[in-house]
């Protein structure tokens, strides 16, 4: 990355995707510029003209960042080296499959770390029967979309029985139960989006 000095606008769009990634990991944890000053000992007007690239931040400020946000520099850089992909042919999704419960993931999204969303096809084969004992994250907010089959999902203590057609959504906070209930397979997609 090039150093820019005085304050005029760095031409590297590495520095303006930074600059975004930057500004998204405060909003992510919802503090204001003043208390990520404070946690990281840069000054606010620093830390803002970072964001809005308008300066290349130094090393220092960035080891200084990724103290703060709990990763390391490469995998903040990594990032945001490059565009998101905008098109993920269906031979190149991948696929997760766990044989012993009858669970197929196939992640349908083009994978990108800065993005709050993503779709997951899912099959679960007949009688297959997933318990989670927590979320990935608190709060994540899920759209289960039934394509043929039925499938039952709990959350909260409440069983939802959802058909071909169907959609169930729902904020994940606690366990989550996800079962194949009819005679065949259940294929459904999961629309999954960060809180």
């Amino acid at each position: 990355m090039k150093r820019v000095e005085g304050g005029s606008p760095p031409e590297d769009a590495v520095d303006v995707r930074l600059g975004a990634r930057l500004a998204e990991l405060r909003a992510e944890r919802g503090w204001s510029l003043g208390e990520l000053a404070e946690r990281s000992g840069v000054s606010r007007s620093t830390l803002s003209r970072a964001e809005r690239a308008e300066i290349s931040p130094t090393a220092s400020l960035l080891n200084r960042l990724c103290a703060v946000y709990g990763r390391t520099m490469s995998q903040l850089l990594s990032e945001v080296e490059a565009e998101p992909a905008l098109l993920v042919r269906a031979a190149e999704q991948q696929v997760w499959e766990d044989r012993a419960s009858g669970f197929v993931r196939r992640c349908v999204s083009p994978p990108h770390a800065g993005l709050r969303g993503e779709l997951v096809e899912a099959r679960l084969a007949q009688g297959a029967d997933i318990a989670y004992d927590r979320p990935p994250v608190p709060g994540l907010e899920q759209h289960i979309w039934v394509l043929e089959g039925v499938l039952e999902v709990t959350a909260q203590d409440v069983e939802h029985r959802l058909g071909t057609g169907d959609c169930l959504r729902l904020r994940v906070w606690g366990p989550t139960r996800f079962r194949c209930a009819g005679p065949e397979d259940v294929r459904y997609v999961l629309a999954v989006v960060l809180p």
